[in-house]
């Protein structure tokens, strides 16, 4: 009788904030048999005492025999480099997956370069250097696609990134594809949602919904009519096609790969910053590497603003004093007096909840990024077909939002008036 494979080891870096959560649970569930020897999740976040919220089963993953965490700077290369020796007895790491970069938009471009493309950058090159089989890069929906009338995007479509923080992201990927010999797999995600995820614009309008719905007053467009299509994934589905990606990748290398899904990483930022940012390929370098989409179907915020989770009642839309506001005409003026509205009827909520909620991660405070407008719509049927992924969650509707309230109200951090 032959022996049973080895199973793979796994590094994680970053994300302990956005979506590396789900990823830990489905290579280590709590209850079934884990699909790696070993998992290492590495951050600059504590987990004992957690300085970021975490949710309530994580911290029963990170007791699992198979899991460790490690706390570090990983913007310091020797940091970074320690992260891939394995502790002793065991093997190397096969899988690297990358979560990092800073996602909050009020950051300056100093910190984008350095949290997000250099921190990446450093990462990337030591993958290289130990040999890793797969290094799948998660990469957050900073993009816009109104620009174009198709309804969706594919892979090989040059969509424009959003904003700095949307440029370096961008900027990123090229950065990572210029390694040579990296196994590299670029998954284009769109907006996450699920369990105990409270990042992101699809948290904010759960809650901000639930706000207006509890005040039974109309939601004010802040935008004209039409449907604004956004992509929602959920944090299971990133997980899954995650550990799909790398073991596609693994057998390949990246020639091959390139050569089944490679598509060009055209540049988006000013020229002027090749010379000033270490590591930056030249802005007329072709740089190719795997790049899947990985979306659900497509949402308007408005479906989302229609649904109030603390009833069955619905939250009303109000289109009648709609203006169009992009976010540089989005003044901080408007984001205040707008959110002066959320935040008082959401403390309002949490304070007479049954039982009060004395803290909670969610917030119903929406920055410019999230109270502007935006259309970001990819097509999601490359990863299915090259790599064999199919959604676990392909809807996202009142049944996906319920069961993420419902893990909060679980937890206690979302207010029960029942």
């Amino acid at each position: 009788m032959s022996e049973p494979a080895t199973k793979p080891n796994a590094l994680i870096f970053g994300g302990l904030n956005t979506c590396s959560r789900a990823l830990a649970a489905l290579l280590v569930p709590l209850d079934g048999e884990p699909l790696v020897s070993h998992l290492r999740i590495v951050d600059k976040f504590s987990v004992a005492p957690a300085t970021t919220y975490i949710g309530a089963e994580f911290p029963k993953v990170l007791a699992k025999p198979e899991v460790e965490y490690k706390q570090a700077n990983l913007t310091v290369a020797a940091t970074v480099a320690s992260s891939f020796d394995p502790p002793e007895g065991k093997a190397p790491y096969d899988y690297v997956f990358d979560f990092t970069g800073e996602v909050r938009h009020d950051r300056t471009e100093m910190i984008q370069i350095n949290t997000t493309c250099n921190l990446a950058r450093l990462i990337g090159l030591e993958a290289a250097k130990r040999k890793t089989k797969a290094y799948v890069r998660v990469q957050q929906p900073f993009y816009d696609t109104s620009a174009s009338s198709k309804a969706t995007h594919t892979e090989k479509e040059d969509v424009k990134p959003v904003d700095t923080l949307g440029t370096w992201w961008h900027e990123t990927l090229r950065m990572l594809a210029a390694i040579e010999n990296l196994n590299l797999v670029i998954l284009r995600i769109g907006f996450a949602y699920g369990p105990y995820t409270n990042f992101g614009i699809v948290a904010s309008g759960i809650t901000v919904a639930s706000v207006y719905g509890y005040l039974k007053k109309p939601m004010k467009s802040m935008w004209s009519p039409g449907k604004n299509p956004n992509n929602t994934i959920h944090i299971d589905d990133v997980a899954g096609a995650s550990w799909a990606c790398a073991e596609w990748m693994a057998p390949l290398g990246r020639a091959a790969a390139n050569s089944l899904a490679g598509e060009e990483l055209i540049f988006h930022n000013d020229k002027k910053k090749v010379k000033e940012v270490e590591g930056m390929p030249p802005h007329d370098q072709k740089l190719v590497a795997p790049l899947f989409n990985l979306v659900s179907i497509y949402f308007s915020i408005r479906s989302l603003l229609s649904f109030n989770i603390n009833n069955p009642t619905t939250t009303k839309v109000d289109e009648s004093n709609s203006t169009l506001l992009s976010i540089g005409q989005l003044m901080d003026d408007h984001v205040e007096d707008i959110n002066e509205h959320h935040v008082s009827g959401w403390t309002e909520m949490i304070t007479t909840s049954k039982p009060a909620i004395p803290n909670t991660p969610l917030s119903a405070y929406m920055d410019k990024f999230a109270l502007s407008k935006h259309v970001v719509a990819f097509n999601n049927a490359k990863i299915k077909e090259v790599v064999g992924y199919k959604l676990t969650k392909p809807q996202f509707n009142h049944e996906t939002i319920k069961e993420v309230v419902d893990k909060w109200k679980a937890e206690g951090t979302w207010p029960i008036f029942e």
